[in-house]
């Protein structure tokens, strides 16, 4: 039993840690005075900004350099100022890939070091003409998880974020 604290506790496991079910976890607080970006550079992590994709609708990145990979946020079918695009849902699969060309382009990166895909769904009806458009936009074949979700911001039907080198 390793013990790294009195509320801490974690037992060894082969090469894994496992957090023993009655044990609590303390987070550090982080001052409110810092910046997002201070507090992300502090880090060792990148923030990404790619002007020709969607603008971010909250208070997060469009992507994250760190440890060498490119973690870019879930992209929705919207243009670089930030309207939603419309049109079938193979056209708007399409927004969502030209949204991620364009960060990881501007991470200094390229679609084809994409080795991570997550796409979401809200509609499960859709899946094949989003593959048919992702097919297409994807040709090296990254790992990929698809789900359907119950609702997507801003009322989309599909969003897609992915990992890339």
């Amino acid at each position: 039993m390793l013990r790294t604290s009195s509320r801490l506790a974690f037992s060894r496991i082969s090469p894994c840690l496992v957090l023993s079910s009655s044990s609590t976890i303390s987070f550090p607080r982080i001052a409110r005075t810092q910046s997002h970006i201070q507090i992300i550079k502090m880090s060792g992590m990148t923030p990404i900004s790619a002007a020709g994709a969607c603008p971010p609708a909250g208070p997060y990145s469009q992507a994250i350099r760190a440890n060498g990979q490119i973690f870019v946020s879930g992209q929705i079918p919207a243009d670089a100022s930030g309207n939603l695009v419309t049109g079938n849902i193979g056209e708007l699969t399409q927004a969502c890939c030209n949204n991620i060309k364009a960060i990881v382009e501007a991470a200094g990166s390229s679609v084809n070091k994409i080795v991570k895909v997550n796409v979401f769904l809200t509609d499960m009806a859709n899946f094949a003409e989003m593959n048919t458009t992702y097919e297409r936009f994807f040709t090296h074949k990254p790992a990929r998880s698809c789900v359907a979700v119950a609702q997507l911001p801003k009322g989309v039907p599909v969003e897609i974020e992915c990992i890339a080198l």
